[in-house]
């Protein structure tokens, strides 16, 4: 893809955001909101993966997204910590039934492998990044080298994460909590500036523009993921 070629697809990914967010501003309904925003972020993930993809010169064929759930089995070591008998008799009685079954925002398949996933938020603060962190672990374990990206409108994270540049320093509490996982995450962030709750981009005063600059940040940093799902596919 060339550089007119991908700018004119950011502007497409820019203006998506402007129509949504301003037919935002006459909704009061929170749960109408949430459902909005969270679409929003999905279909723009599903657009920056398709752009940066396609600006690697791969083929758009080989680029999938699919729906669906994920069959986590049970840890076998957990067995071993089990008591009394019974329940772990029980257990083992019923092994094939013990799966959790897990879902992301985007899944993307690269020539047919599951090979990234992508959760989206209109904003992480620390609590969500743990949870989004307990799901990376258990789709990794399942599949192994599978790519992990958080991808947020606004960041609650602290540190610079608010200044949607790359690569971010990042926050001492979400160092510390990501140091308590064996999975690597890599966090993306749109809307420059720490999220406000008393402020929200939903509302026409207090709106957030999204840039051509941050949007091709993101690419290129989803470039460097989709470079490192291609080598792992090609061990």
């Amino acid at each position: 893809m060339n550089e007119n070629a991908l700018t004119e697809r950011l502007r497409d990914i820019r203006q998506h955001y402007l129509d949504e967010m301003r037919a935002m501003w006459c909704i009061t309904e929170g749960g109408a909101l949430r459902s909005r925003k969270g679409k929003l972020v999905e279909n723009m993930a599903k657009k920056l993966v398709r752009a940066a993809w396609e600006n690697l010169g791969r083929p758009n064929r080989e680029l999938e997204f699919r729906k669906g759930k994920h069959d986590i089995p049970l840890n076998k070591e957990y067995l071993d910590r089990i008591s009394p008998a019974d329940l772990l008799n029980s257990i083992r009685e019923d092994r094939a039934q013990y799966v959790y079954k897990l879902g992301c925002d985007v899944q993307c398949y690269l020539r047919g492998t599951f090979a990234l996933a992508v959760e989206c938020k209109a904003y992480a603060e620390v609590a969500m990044l743990k949870r989004v962190l307990i799901d990376a672990t258990l789709l990794s374990k399942k599949y192994p080298g599978i790519e992990c990206v958080l991808l947020q409108l606004e960041s609650q994270l602290g540190g610079d994460y608010k200044d949607a540049k790359y690569p971010p320093k990042g926050s001492p509490s979400a160092h510390t909590v990501m140091s308590h996982f064996a999975v690597d995450l890599t966090i993306l962030t749109l809307l420059r500036g720490e999220r406000r709750v008393k402020k929200p981009i939903h509302r026409e005063k207090y709106f957030k523009d999204l840039t051509l600059d941050s949007l091709r940040s993101a690419v290129n940093e989803l470039e460097k993921v989709l470079k490192r799902c291609e080598s792992r596919m090609a061990k």
